[in-house]
């Protein structure tokens, strides 16, 4: 089995935004199923990894694009494991058309947990540490991988929103792909008729879950760069994101 997994996806017209290009969510959400895809098929999947009370989380995702596929184009989602610490594990991607046409790129990080403690375990007790079997440290990815997302106390309250039962994903918290949507729900209509996401990051702090209220803060830190960082009602930060748009 090769190291590097290939899965094609359809930019169904419903998951494509007013510009009929795909939405980052659902690009997002289609990153997540290739990993799922990609790790299930080599044996450090979710569904074996429930089984044992194991589950992987997602700390971190950058995509950057220099372009979204348009609705009904087929488009392959490449991943592969770049590197995996004892309780990290660092995950890329490639968004490429069937023509070869490269869209963009991204990067992320995951950590294991235990189901019960929610506590990050070992990942290399996984069969005898089989993920080093699949780490590819030769195939680029040429974008940043970005880091802390650094915002000072100038950040403004743009929106406090509840979370309901659509928001929680198999892990019983906020769905990752769920904060990129309320993010990007901080902008108007008319901002995307004039500006396209060229990079978008998020880092995830600590759970939320359904029935949280989230506060958004919101910091433009350079032009059309803009800092966000999600408070849950308690005072504890969830995340916090990164978006530039062009």
């Amino acid at each position: 089995m090769d190291k590097i997994g290939c899965y094609e996806f359809l930019a169904e017209p419903f998951h494509c935004d007013f510009s009929g290009h795909l939405f980052m969510g659902h690009l997002g959400n289609h990153m997540l199923n290739a990993a799922d895809f990609h790790s299930s098929a080599r044996g450090f999947g979710m569904k074996y990894l429930m089984s044992i009370n194991r589950s992987w989380v997602l700390s971190r995702l950058a995509i950057e694009m220099d372009e979204m596929p348009k609705q009904y184009t087929k488009f392959n989602v490449e991943t592969w494991v770049e590197s995996a610490m004892r309780y990290f594990t660092s995950r890329n991607f490639s968004v490429v058309g069937n023509d070869g046409h490269v869209y963009g790129y991204g990067r992320s990080i995951w950590a294991m947990i235990d189901t019960e403690s929610r506590q990050p375990t070992d990942i290399f007790a996984i069969d005898n540490g089989a993920i080093n079997n699949w780490i590819v440290n030769d195939k680029d990815c040429p974008i940043d991988k970005g880091g802390r997302v650094k915002m000072s106390d100038n950040a403004q309250l743009v929106r406090t929103i509840d979370t309901f039962y659509n928001d929680v994903d198999i892990n019983g918290h906020i769905n990752s792909v769920k904060y990129i949507e309320h993010v990007l729900d901080l902008w108007p209509l008319d901002w995307y008729r004039d500006h396209q996401i060229r990079r978008f990051e998020i880092a995830y702090v600590a759970e939320a879950h359904a029935g949280d209220q989230l506060s958004f803060y919101r910091e433009e830190t350079a032009v059309n760069e803009f800092c966000i960082r999600i408070v849950r009602k308690d005072g504890t930060e969830c995340c916090r994101s990164k978006v530039i748009f062009i």
